[in-house]
């Protein structure tokens, strides 16, 4: 097993060296057809490493769940490879081990997803491909691995709670998003992780994890007919089922301040908007205009003046978070107790000087020669561009999307990236959430 992850590796490292020129200089082609069965596909070609990477996505993630079952999308997710009809979770692993392949899973607010690598050789790909379609059509759910996964997430849940950020960006989701499905937390609760059956995951599972409920993303070494049969192999024991249902639109709630009073040496100050859609046409205005605001690092304006001029904060940051509904826009910084209200009055200030005059040429200019300049390493990888690939299917974006981005960017001006963001955020009140010792005083 070893000496096949590490033929992975070395290869990778080894052409990767080759191939970058030719990723930077353009975007690789997008294949794309819909399955007998419903499911969409996506597909690149690429033979510039003998390796083939794969994500399933499913619309099976927490925005699906009922609020009193908060963690079951994770859990059904994190279930997927603890055994099928004729194997337990031990052949399974080793299934995927003996062969030099990885395999995951992971949930979060809009998707779950399954990613496989494995070497494009036909000896290594076609029993993984074989035993992933295996396991995620027919998955047994074991209850005694279910309550030992029960018991990892409360521990994990546990962990998380001791970290004020952590306590912080859960409740900013609770006030941001009120009774709507986002509000629900993709770690669950401690209530809602107990009460959950082996039952609860196979309704959830027979729901959710169904062809016209998925979207495949496959890139490497193989060719698109290759493509479409590995794909027609992943998805010919699914049922056909239905799509999700739509999620409700996003309802605006009262803005506000919440303070959270946390034993930590430092305080956590998290400001929270309601953003865009993913599908959004204004997504590369305000990725543009945060750049400068806070996602350009020290050459943004919330690092230069809340730690570079004033030393309040080790960082300061922010960032949009669009989603199918209406996502977020969270900016976000930590400092020593007693620096609290400066830290939150220059926050705040730079915020809304910021929404009012957007970026200056100088700072626009420098965002668009970054965000195009740092894209190639955007999908410099195959794991990097199948990633990229499934959110283009998942989202249903333009399939020249690769193949257009750095034109769409450097086509931006301040005025179009201000009003991108004078739209989006210049009329809504903040939710503004503070965790830390003393914040109630």
């Amino acid at each position: 097993m070893r000496t096949k992850e590490s033929r992975i590796k070395a290869v990778e490292l080894f052409i990767l060296l080759l191939v970058f020129p030719v990723l930077a200089s353009a975007a690789p082609k997008i294949e794309h057809w819909v399955t007998d069965n419903g499911a969409r596909a996506y597909f690149i070609e690429t033979h510039a490493l003998p390796m083939v990477d794969i994500n399933v996505v499913f619309n099976a993630a927490s925005a699906h769940e009922p609020a009193d079952k908060q963690g079951l999308a994770m859990l059904t997710s994190d279930m997927l490879l603890e055994g099928s009809a004729d194997l337990d979770s031990k052949a399974v692993a080793e299934g995927f081990e003996d062969r030099g392949a990885e395999v995951g899973t992971s949930s979060l607010r809009d998707m779950a997803i399954v990613s496989l690598r494995s070497l494009s050789e036909k000896e290594y790909l076609e029993p993984v491909v074989e035993l992933l379609a295996k396991v995620i059509a027919d998955p047994k759910f074991p209850e005694k691995n279910l309550e030992r996964e029960k018991a990892r997430s409360l521990q994990s849940l546990d962990h998380s709670l001791q970290q004020p950020a952590t306590v912080a960006k859960r409740r900013l989701y609770e006030l941001l998003y009120g009774d709507h499905p986002y509000a629900n937390h993709p770690s669950g609760t401690h209530e809602s992780i107990q009460s959950i059956r082996r039952a609860d995951l196979q309704n959830f599972y027979k729901q959710y994890y169904v062809a016209s409920n998925m979207v495949i993303a496959v890139v490497g070494d193989l060719s698109l007919e290759k493509a479409k049969q590995l794909v027609k192999r992943l998805t010919r024991s699914l049922k056909k089922g239905r799509p999700a249902g739509r999620l409700p639109d996003v309802v605006p709630i009262k803005a506000g301040e919440y303070r959270i009073e946390f034993p930590s040496t430092q305080t956590h100050i998290m400001t929270g908007y309601l953003g865009i859609k993913r599908d959004d046409p204004r997504y590369l205005a305000l990725k543009v205009g945060n750049y400068s605001l806070g996602g350009g690092g020290f050459q943004s304006r919330l690092m230069d003046e809340i730690r570079d001029k004033r030393g309040l904060s080790y960082g300061a940051y922010s960032y949009f978070l669009p989603m199918q509904q209406t996502g977020t826009f969270i900016a976000a910084l930590a400092t020593k107790n007693k620096k609290l209200e400066e830290a939150l009055t220059v926050s705040k200030e730079v915020i809304d000087k910021f929404l009012k005059t957007g970026p200056t040429e100088k700072e626009l200019t420098l965002a668009k020669k970054n965000i195009t300049g740092g894209f190639p390493l955007t999908i410099d990888s195959n794991k990097k561009l199948v990633g990229t690939l499934a959110s283009i299917g998942f989202y249903s974006l333009p399939v020249d999307y690769l193949d257009t981005y750095i034109d769409r960017v450097n086509a931006l001006n301040r005025k179009t990236v201000t009003d991108a963001l004078q739209s989006v955020l210049g009329s809504e009140n903040p939710v503004t959430v503070i965790v830390g010792a003393g914040v109630d005083m």
